[in-house]
């Protein structure tokens, strides 16, 4: 039977101290981490004589893990998720996080990443007559550390772990002990964050879940590097070598939110820099910058300061509508884009319209938008990408699988822009990503933007796929 593999880019969130109110933290913390995933969420909170309580539902947070039925929970240390999946079987057996028994009274893991070699690993342990019951990378990892965990202890589990695992990940587990562990892959390609609320420890993927629970940020958990709260203290350990850093260049793009900070780099800061960088190279004579909501907003403010230009919202969003690019199927994206936006007329009604999107990855969804602001009534309609042309596939999580969906591999910038309707079309330089960052270039991974993987596999995967679009069993 051919596996249909599932592939994630979502929310961690891990929590420790002597509050009562965790789970009240979990809940709000997990909430701040929305944007992140919106098919299921899940927390498992530790009690004091040492039993995990997990609760995954199907849904968005508020639906599934309300603050009423938490209320009753009692618990010192958890950890929670929310889960995007980009394959269609969106099922509560993929939801995280995922419990065994047999470790530590129990482990549970929250997971946010991809494995590269999946399939070789999920293999493995088919062969030791390991059960599993999803089809998601995190069971596997926590499994693979149980198997290591019956020799050794945790972290040198976690570091023979992390040798036989190519790819992305940012995990927060939970023992049954009441420990909260939190790593990070060697690459650093996936964020993770550290703080401190009221005196309890906290690992999110991004600093906006501290910020909401009034707590302040403390650092970054960094690339290779586990960090292991307890009521004694922290511990932080090496537990691999981190020959390179990898961070995922979309984090600052698109992913995350735009009051969050990754890696010291605020990110409404970069955004900002995106669009003035745009605004530099534009040629065309604009009355108005529209932004596509949410996460063009900054680089659209960042193009009006720098050119003179007015911005103003000429798109509407409808407030109850998912985000479209983390929808897991492309019939769910464009429907949902047309009760997503609506275009103000008054806005955009015979104005030369700036439109500034962070990427277009399948096409589908920008030119909708470019048809939707002509009907309103402008006169011209101009596009400027925040992120460069992406042309190849992501193996580390991102809701990119092969090289023939993305159209920038298909056409010439002349042939997307005719194909999206608009009267030009303008993309990010390579150059202009990296300062906008503010990272160095060699800290970053760009993989989807030239073709260059961080891994081995990865690199083998996407030169096959060129020669053969299809490759079977390609997680």
């Amino acid at each position: 039977m051919k596996l249909e593999p599932l592939r994630e880019a979502c929310g961690v969130l891990g929590i420790q101290g002597e509050s009562n109110s965790i789970p009240e933290l979990m809940f709000y913390g997990l909430m701040a981490l929305q944007h992140r995933g919106q098919e299921s969420a899940g927390i498992a909170l530790a009690d004091s004589s040492g039993k995990i309580t997990l609760k995954r539902a199907m849904g968005l947070v508020e639906r599934s893990i309300s603050p009423a039925s938490l209320s009753k929970l009692k618990s010192n240390a958890g950890i929670g998720h929310v889960r995007y999946s980009t394959m269609a079987t969106s099922t509560l057996e993929n939801a995280q996080p995922f419990l065994i028994e047999g470790v530590k009274s129990g482990l549970a893991m929250g997971y946010n990443g991809n494995f590269v070699n999946y399939l070789d690993l999920r293999k493995a342990l088919s062969e030791k007559n390991v059960q599993l019951t999803s089809m998601c990378d995190a069971e596997i990892f926590l499994n693979l550390m149980k198997g290591e965990m019956k020799k050794m202890d945790l972290f040198e589990a976690l570091s023979k772990t992390a040798d036989l695992v190519e790819g992305s990940y940012a995990a927060v587990c939970l023992t049954g002990e009441g420990e909260i562990l939190a790593f990070r892959d060697p690459l650093g390609n996936r964020p993770l964050c550290h703080g401190m609320i009221d005196g309890s420890h906290v690992c999110a993927s991004e600093s906006v879940a501290i910020d909401v629970c009034s707590g302040t940020l403390m650092g970054t958990v960094e690339p290779g590097e586990a960090l292991l709260i307890s009521q004694s203290g922290v511990e932080r350990h090496r537990f691999a070598s981190c020959k390179r850093r990898a961070h995922c260049m979309f984090e600052y793009v698109y992913f995350s939110r735009p009051d969050s900070v990754i890696e010291g780099v605020s990110v409404y800061d970069a955004r900002l820099r995106l669009g003035e960088n745009l605004a530099k190279t534009c040629e065309h004579e604009i009355d108005v910058v529209v932004p596509v909501p949410d996460t063009s907003r900054p680089a659209a403010e960042g193009f009006s300061r720098f050119s003179g230009v007015p911005v103003a919202e000429g798109l509407i969003k409808n407030r109850y509508v998912q985000r479209t690019f983390i929808m897991p199927m492309q019939a769910s994206r464009e429907n949902a884009v047309k009760v997503k936006l609506n275009p103000l007329r008054s806005v955009l009604e015979n104005k030369r319209v700036m439109l500034i999107d962070d990427s277009i990855v399948r096409g589908t969804t920008i030119g909708k938008l470019v048809s939707m602001v002509r009907r309103a009534g402008a006169r011209e309609v101009h596009v400027s990408i925040t992120c460069p042309p992406v042309i190849s596939p992501c193996f580390y999580g991102i809701d990119v699988k092969t090289h023939k969906e993305l159209i920038a591999t298909q056409q010439p910038v002349a042939g997307i822009c005719k194909t999206i309707g608009a009267d030009s079309l303008q993309y990010q330089t390579l150059e202009g990503l990296v300062e906008s960052i503010g990272l160095r270039r060699e800290d970053l991974c760009m993989a989807c933007l030239t073709g260059e993987y961080p891994t081995p596999k990865a690199q083998q995967l996407s030169d096959q796929m060129k020669i053969k679009p299809v490759v079977e069993g390609v997680h």
